[in-house]
């Protein structure tokens, strides 16, 4: 799991309340499977609402310009994001997303190798509303400030916990990374992440030549396009 910090700037976030506080939500078990059809409760935006697609852009945007992100993900292609509302008393009890999902109105289809979670209302706006994911070490639950993500493998159980109080906004989606293997994007990050931090402290160091190289020579093995 990667927290990436501060995807949407202060203004963004107050442009994305203003247009969600007054958007046509919809039951969110429309979009639901027959099996997560029982444990979904929330409410969510329709795939072509013209405010969840600009938004949605704008999000894809920020992403592509945030480097956490892309040494993280190394994405390949990202399906465009949705939009969710959990009122006092929803929730979304233990499920894993599916594994392939169709990018909406078109052929394509995107492999939800990453999940993730973007956070649009604040932690003091709303009692519960934590994601929980189920972790080698137990659960991890997970609520971030306005503005936050949080990424973790799509093939991981996880739940939303019921709401008592407020309002939760959220957007999500998932994205399919050059990398299939979580394993090795995680090498791939501990390495670009070093890399970094020598150039900070010494970028003259020879080294950063030699390890630049090898990053790039993992990832051509490792990556599929």
């Amino acid at each position: 799991m990667r927290i990436v910090r501060e995807v949407l700037t202060p203004a963004e976030l107050r442009k994305f309340r203003e247009a969600l506080d007054t958007a046509q939500w919809q039951d969110g078990r429309q979009t639901a499977g027959h099996v997560a059809v029982r444990a979904k409760n929330n409410q969510q935006l329709a795939d072509d609402d013209p405010v969840a697609i600009g938004l949605g852009q704008l999000v894809v945007d920020r992403l592509g310009a945030n480097d956490a992100f892309m040494a993280a993900a190394l994405p390949l292609k990202i399906l465009p994001p949705r939009f969710n509302r959990y009122s006092e008393g929803r929730g979304y009890a233990d499920h894993i997303d599916s594994a392939v999902f169709s990018v909406p109105g078109t052929p394509h289809r995107v492999r939800s190798d990453l999940s993730a979670t973007l956070f649009l209302s604040e932690p003091g706006e709303y009692d519960g509303g934590e994601l929980v994911i189920a972790t080698e070490a137990g659960p991890c639950k997970v609520k971030l400030p306005a503005g936050d993500m949080i990424l973790y493998p799509g093939n991981t159980l996880h739940h939303v916990t019921t709401v008592g109080r407020g309002a939760r906004l959220a957007a999500f989606f998932w994205i399919q990374s050059l990398v299939r293997e979580g394993e090795r994007r995680a090498m791939l990050w501990e390495l670009d992440d070093s890399i970094r931090a020598i150039s900070t402290t010494s970028p003259d160091d020879p080294t950063i030549t030699r390890l630049v190289g090898l990053y790039h020579n993992l990832l051509r093995h490792w990556s599929d396009t």
